[in-house]
């Protein structure tokens, strides 16, 4: 069981992040000051999720919002399922609501996709309040240490913790609007100032109009001033798996004060990364051999990178991933698809 520990400051949307991202197998146990949860995992996915505060109560809830789709279930005595509250077995065991399932399961009450629903509204109902958790104690108990492990689902956490983490903000704030701004990226990173050392322009320049010069007769025209290309001033590098993607950003950001560094293979990225030395890194999340999150993870262990901005670069909106980002160290978040006046806005910012 949890060992008697102090409690500890724990962030609960972090803590999910790092098991979906490592694919955890086993039961996460966490207690705070009244209450312990237990959310059974598998490969990163939810197979079962419960709570020390009245589970058969909140059976009871889940089974009235099942029982207008499940006739069989106006059937059932709801007593019955009242034996399993006082079954003990040896530590670890399965939770006393989940053997409930199991047996109405086994007794023809329920079909299987309706347990996997009847698991996914208990899960919502034990999330929102876990996810409001501030300190506590937790550990993960090997799925091998079971005789009997929650097998009759596997759900995927990020969309049951966004609904909760939606649910929660309209309770607290209604008149927020947009859930992602309760994701807090890092606050190192300072504002878009009105005026910056290095501006960026990212347009054509202005040519001048054309001016006559008269030359008098019998001269000889000086001769042009030998014109100079101005050197970039910035080294952006993007990491995509994606030709495509990398060829809109280079064209997006075709500017005199930018240099763009395309690279496209995920694995030789850090090498040259660490020979160009790049002013900010753009890096796709979802790359084969090693994604993004790994990626920006090494990065930031070297001395040379541990201030560069790391923008993520993904089509994942979610609170969870937002958060791996966070977890792994990035600066900031770009989604694709991304409009060029987009891609801008965000170099720019961490550029200044």
């Amino acid at each position: 069981m949890v060992s008697h520990r102090p409690f500890q400051r724990l962030q609960p949307m972090p803590l999910l992040a790092q098991l979906i991202s490592r694919r955890v197998d086993g039961c996460l146990q966490i207690m705070s000051a009244s209450t312990s949860w237990l959310l059974y995992l598998d490969e990163g996915k939810l197979a079962f999720a419960t709570n020390s505060v009245q589970p058969f109560d909140r059976l009871d809830r889940a089974l009235d919002q099942l029982s207008d789709r499940v006739p069989s279930l106006r059937l059932l005595d709801r007593s019955q399922l009242r034996q399993f509250e006082a079954a003990s077995g040896n530590y670890p065991a399965n939770s006393a609501d989940y053997q409930a399932i199991q047996w109405l399961l086994d007794q023809r009450f329920i079909e299987l996709s309706s347990a996997r629903e009847l698991i996914e509204l208990i899960a919502i109902e034990v999330l929102k309040p876990f996810l409001t958790v501030t300190e506590g104690i937790y550990e993960v108990i090997a799925k091998s240490s079971f005789l009997d492990y929650p097998d009759l689902c596997q759900l995927d956490l990020r969309p049951i913790v966004e609904r909760c983490h939606i649910e929660l903000r309209r309770v607290a704030a209604p008149k927020a609007t947009s859930p992602d701004a309760a994701i807090s990226l890092p606050s190192s990173v300072p504002s878009v100032p009105t005026a910056t050392a290095r501006p960026l322009s990212f347009a054509p320049p202005v040519e001048p109009a054309p001016t006559k010069i008269s030359v008098p007769a019998n001269s000889t025209p000086a001769a042009p001033p030998a014109v100079t290309a101005p050197t970039a001033q910035y080294k952006i590098a993007c990491i995509d798996d994606s030709p495509t993607v990398l060829q809109a950003i280079s064209t997006f950001l075709n500017d005199s004060s930018v240099s763009v560094i395309m690279i496209n293979d995920p694995v030789k990225a850090l090498m040259q990364v660490v020979r160009s030395k790049p002013d900010i890194i753009l890096l796709d999340v979802g790359m084969p051999n090693l994604d993004g999150y790994e990626l920006c993870s090494l990065l930031r262990r070297h001395p040379n990178f541990k201030q560069t901005p790391i923008i993520m670069v993904t089509g994942h909106t979610g609170f969870i991933d937002r958060a791996k980002a966070k977890i792994v160290g990035a600066s900031g978040y770009l989604t694709k698809p991304f409009t060029q006046s987009e891609l801008v806005k965000t170099v720019f910012r961490y550029l200044s």
